[in-house]
């Protein structure tokens, strides 16, 4: 039975070239025809990104300026809900101002997390329009007040019960409307175990009772980056297929990728499951040693695919 993964459609993102030019011109029907199109792709979601370009930063008054105009003719194209993808209060601010919740039902806001600024004005926020909140629990707070990035499954796990408690109590939001990121690197430059990280810090958060309910997402573009281009699809859809057996059920991802699990027994989850597992440290090597195994493992399924058709 194929597993459901809810998608947040990605490509309203200046890291894409059609939005990249959407930007740069102000050009609301090309924006309109991208969150169109990943309609019919099949996205649940559309982010919505326009913080900076290849070509340098975005100032936030112009997206400020620019999102009144924006959210509504997304809506006007398609009903489908919208996710703010920006850490400044302000931008969520107007966006959520601009948003019909009528029309569309909840959107997401993208993200909390340990190192933003201004954490109490996202939690009023959050409190008075209930959104979807996305926490990113890659990163962790320290008792001092300092921030750094989880460096195990239980770091991770901890930030992510810090953040679920925060939006309860704070703004009275739901586990159902909560969507934990544990942070997913290029596959092809992870040799500090960090997808094993991720996988693991979920397989905590579903053993948690108190965290019944809760969505589970990543950046699911991230993971392909550096691979071939022919193949991106293939190491996505791969690792959905390993991690919604770890619990993940919604991804930040490119549609036109076809992002959906792969066919139980394909070859392309056995290896990459077993590139994951050679990145595990076993026979007494430290992660250092192993890591760098799995990077081979990578590099051998990448060598492999370009010479093999069926790939």
């Amino acid at each position: 039975m194929e597993k459901k993964i809810s998608i947040i459609g990605d490509l309203i993102n200046s890291a894409y070239g059609r939005a990249r030019k959407a930007w740069r011109n102000r050009d609301l029907k090309a924006y309109q025809d991208l969150a169109l199109s990943q309609v019919e792709w099949g996205s649940d979601f559309l982010d919505v990104n326009i913080d900076r370009t290849k070509s340098g930063d975005v100032k936030l008054e112009e997206m400020l300026e620019f999102l009144p105009e924006m959210i509504p003719a997304l809506q006007e194209a398609t009903g489908v809900p919208l996710c703010f993808d920006n850490p400044s209060p302000d931008f969520q601010q107007i966006a959520l101002e601009s948003y019909d919740f009528a029309k569309s039902g909840a959107p997401i806001i993208n993200s909390i997390a340990a190192s933003r600024q201004q954490l109490d004005r996202f939690l009023e926020l959050i409190n008075e329009y209930k959104p979807y909140v996305l926490i990113v629990a890659s990163e962790i707070l320290m008792p001092d007040g300092d921030t750094k990035q989880s460096e195990s499954p239980e770091d991770v796990y901890s930030s992510a019960k810090y953040f679920v408690d925060l939006v309860r109590e704070k703004a009275n939001i739901p586990n159902d409307k909560i969507i934990l990121d544990p942070g997913l690197p290029p596959v092809s430059a992870d040799t500090q175990g960090i997808v094993n990280m991720g996988l693991d810090a979920m397989k905590l958060i579903r053993n948690d009772k108190d965290l019944e309910g809760v969505h589970i997402s990543v950046g699911l573009s991230n993971f392909s980056w550096g691979t071939p281009k022919h193949m991106r699809s293939d190491f996505e859809r791969a690792y959905l297929s390993i991690a919604s057996n770890y619990g993940l059920d919604m991804a930040i991802a490119n549609p036109e990728h076809n992002p959906v699990p792969l066919p139980d027994g394909h070859p392309f989850i056995d290896l990459l499951s077993n590139a994951l597992e050679q990145g595990r440290p076993h026979d007494g090597m430290e992660q250092a040693e192993t890591g760098y195994l799995q990077a081979e493992a990578i590099l051998a399924i990448v060598n492999e695919g370009n010479d093999d058709d069926d790939f």
